[in-house]
């Protein structure tokens, strides 16, 4: 029984922001969905969310996300205070305490389980994450036994030069016996220049106490301004690529491709150079995408080519060619074996499989049956300037290059849509339409008294 607690309290005043520090995005998701992220498999009794600068919208933008409790740290005097504020909360709590920081993003599933299965095995009253680091400067240094049992935490301001060779630090991630920590927490005492109560003093007053090592260092990455959000992506980055390429998908310029880690792609997908992979994407096998492609939250088909083009909220079917620069947004839907062309525009619009919209048009709000062909130039007129409306386009019609289609409108199936028109009725099925003022020439037409003499020759 594990009930995890998430400091989220903190300004984050090197971040030069208004918005709370746990807020920032990477990848997609603030840095503290990221953490709640790590802790669902866990399946924690309780997840509690210590909240305090601008706690009102911390709180709203993690409303969605069920079964989080949270409790106001109103003055932030530190870790070892920041946990003393679950007490009244945690009254007669017997299980252990999980403690995160919700600006620690990178860390994995795995090594949580790992901490908590060595914490029940070893029956600790805490257990600590630790890691080697190459420069530990700045760190608190953990000492331990050839049992990883914890003797002694030393900031690094107070460490003698012989024990600052000592590289292994104290991560901050920490696992608590709720019941000893909670008789320890009311003796906490701010004896330090910033005045605050520190969790590791806590810690200190703790048996046993065991360490638990890091493989990657990289997990416990602390954000705390733009340059460090920045690494922490690239961290991200490089795990969610080696992930995708060695699960069989090819990409051809990896330093230039972001993927976020929401996505899904099949294997045999080629992502070409300069495409970025955004929230709940999905590519079915056998797709190339780019270069020089966005997609967001849509879906893909098998076999789709996509290039140089823009995919928001939409879905492509399989077998379809879309691009270059092509734009799909607004719940779009392209059925199978079309072709989507040049500087083309898709808006809520759905497309019956084996259509062809090849080049130069603008359709929204629109359904159409199957193997329709949208002429150069065609556009659905669908506002009226204070309501949007719909356009149906029947089977195998087929519009002329710069027709209009004025909604709302059906036009039938087997229709043909003579080109030039500006379509404002409905037309029934095997109708050929034209609706263009009928051509004129007048030979001759000039008024020869106004027009200038012609020069002449001296």
């Amino acid at each position: 029984m594990v009930i995890v607690a998430i400091l989220a309290a903190g300004r984050g005043t090197r971040m030069k922001s208004n918005l709370p520090k746990v807020l920032h995005s990477l990848g997609g998701r603030s840095l503290i969905e990221r953490v709640i992220d790590s802790i669902k498999p866990l399946s924690p009794t309780q997840q509690m969310v210590i909240v305090g600068y601008q706690a009102q919208e911390v709180k709203a933008a993690m409303h969605s996300i069920p079964d989080l409790e949270f409790v106001e740290q109103t003055v932030q005097l530190g870790t070892g205070h920041a946990i003393q504020q679950l007490l009244p909360h945690l009254e007669g709590y017997t299980g252990d305490l999980l403690v995160l920081y919700g600006d620690v993003p990178l860390l994995r599933t795995e090594t949580l389980k790992n901490l908590l299965q060595t914490h029940a095995q070893h029956q600790n009253a805490a257990t600590i994450l630790t890691a080697h680091l190459d420069n530990p400067k700045g760190y608190g240094r953990v000492f331990c036994n050839s049992d990883n049992i914890v003797q002694q935490i030393i900031e690094d301001r107070d460490c003698t030069p012989t024990q600052k060779q000592n590289n292994r630090i104290n991560a901050g991630i920490y696992c608590f016996r709720w019941q000893d920590l909670a008789k320890v927490l009311p003796h906490l005492q701010a004896n330090n220049s910033q005045k605050e109560y520190y969790l590791t003093d806590a810690v200190s007053s703790l048996e046993p106490v065991m360490a638990v090592d890091l493989e990657d260092n990289q997990e416990i990455l602390g954000i705390n301004d733009r340059l460090q959000l920045a690494t922490a992506y690239e961290i991200l980055q490089k795990r969610v690529k080696e992930k995708w390429m060695t699960a069989g998908v090819t990409l051809i310029d990896p330093a230039s491709i972001t993927i976020d880690d929401t996505v899904e792609i099949a294997p045999d997908v080629i992502i070409e150079p300069q495409t970025h992979l955004r929230g709940n994407t999905v590519i079915q096998t056998g797709s190339r995408i780019g270069p020089g492609s966005l997609i967001e939250n849509s879906q893909i088909g098998e076999s789709v080519t996509l290039l140089y083009s823009v995919v928001i909220n939409s879905i492509v079917q399989a077998g379809t060619s879309v691009g270059p620069y092509t734009h799909l947004r607004g719940q779009a839907e392209v059925g199978a074996l079309c072709r989507v062309g040049n500087f083309v525009e898709l808006k809520n619009t759905k497309l019956g499989d084996r259509t062809n919209v090849a080049h130069l048009s603008y359709l929204g709000d629109t359904t159409t049956g199957h193997k329709v062909n949208i002429g150069a130039g065609t556009i659905t007129a669908n506002y009226d300037g204070v309501k949007k409306h719909p356009t149906s386009i029947g089977a195998h019609t087929k519009t002329g290059a710069n027709s209009v289609l004025v909604a709302p409108l059906t036009l039938g199936n087997n229709v043909y849509v003579a080109a030039g028109s500006t379509v404002t009725e409905d037309v029934p099925d095997d109708c050929l339409v034209i609706a263009r003022a009928r051509q004129v020439v007048k030979p001759d037409w000039r008024n020869k008294s106004t027009e200038s003499p012609k020069s002449t020759e001296s």
